[in-house]
């Protein structure tokens, strides 16, 4: 049987204060982590890419050890309001690698 893409993925997490951490990811939290690499200082929005909990994901993300910014933006439209901009600010390396400082 195929492995999925959205099966486990080991990552080592370097946070701006130097902490690290191992964490495996997988699922919709794996998508959002994607997501956040892709989209650099520039962040992301549930307006730009739709998922169904993205506050959800970032909320699992944050207790592995994964620093992430929300900044709080305005939107207009019908239903006018507040959104977040979620903007990963840890460095993010695939596999379990060990880090010297």
């Amino acid at each position: 049987m195929a492995q999925s893409q959205w099966g486990d993925a080991p990552y080592t997490i370097i946070n701006p204060n130097g902490a690290t951490a191992h964490i495996v990811v997988k699922g919709r939290d794996k998508w959002a982590l994607g997501n956040l690499l892709n989209a650099g200082m520039t962040g992301c929005t549930p307006i730009e890419n739709p998922a169904p909990r993205w506050s959800a994901y970032v909320f699992n993300l944050r207790e592995m050890g994964v620093h992430i910014d929300t900044i709080h933006e305005l939107h207009g439209g019908d239903f006018s309001g507040l959104h977040g901009r979620y903007v990963l600010r840890s460095r993010v390396l695939p596999g379990h690698v060990e880090v010297t400082q």
